[in-house]
């Protein structure tokens, strides 16, 4: 399976830009792409400051107004395409093997997206006390990762229910009335199964997706405040 890669920079902040080491952010998360067997072409959709940090083999495409729209955006870039690999621009930790490793993952199962996920115990064990936010199910403690393999096929469909799931997040009671409400006391009571989130969110975004546990924490330890830059710097140097 040959994988193009849209990575999304067009965060207001312009944290793709920040050095780290020799090099800004979405620089070290290129690499890793570039480098991983599996990874045909890279497209970046972010500002247009970006075009003086990439490399010629790297198209640069505008950002939208949404990660949403930067996606799409990305997307329209490889019109052929089978597969798509979206990834942040702010996971500078990100390894070649770990994509290599989550793609070959995914290859295990039939879905139309994959979304990886960390045990806490990995975290822990790579770089201890750093601080990220978990979800206790009933097969473990995990974080999600920050990246999602997608069929091209799918992603408008998936795109457009993920913005109205993004609309209802500031109202927890249409929220509450989309999910449901018997995943959520699932959820709160810590009962929820792997299994029974993908079904539901399966559902809900009208394509079969698949949650892959990977064991590489670099996928989400993504840089959205102080610490997470200093980590990144600590381990890259800069």
């Amino acid at each position: 399976m040959q994988v193009d890669a849209i990575i999304l920079a067009g965060d207001k902040e312009r944290r793709s830009l920040l050095p780290i080491g020799k090099r800004p952010m979405v620089a070290w998360v290129v690499a890793a792409l570039e480098v991983a067997p599996s990874i045909r072409r890279v497209v970046v959709a972010g500002p247009p400051e970006l075009a003086a940090v990439l490399s010629p083999e790297v198209t640069l495409v505008a950002a939208g107004k949404t990660t949403v729209e930067s996606a799409l955006n990305g997307a329209a870039a490889f019109p052929e395409a089978e597969w798509l690999l979206m990834v942040t621009a702010d996971i500078p930790l990100l390894k070649p093997e770990a994509v290599e490793d989550f793609l070959q993952r995914c290859r295990q199962r039939p879905a139309d997206f994959y979304y990886p996920i960390v045990r806490r115990e990995a975290n822990e064990a790579h770089y201890p006390g750093v601080k990220r936010t978990y979800v206790r199910l009933r097969d473990g403690t995990f974080t999600g990762g920050n990246m999602v393999l997608i069929k091209a096929g799918a992603l408008r469909v998936c795109a457009r229910q993920g913005q109205e799931l993004v609309r209802l997040r500031k109202s927890p009671l249409a929220l509450s009335r989309l999910i449901g409400l018997g995943f959520i006391l699932r959820f709160l009571t810590r009962q929820l199964t792997i299994a029974e989130a993908e079904e539901r969110f399966s559902h809900l975004l009208g394509a079969r997706g698949a949650g892959v546990i990977t064991p590489y924490p670099e996928i989400g330890i993504d840089v959205d405040k102080e610490s997470d830059l200093e980590l990144a710097r600590r381990v890259l140097g800069g």
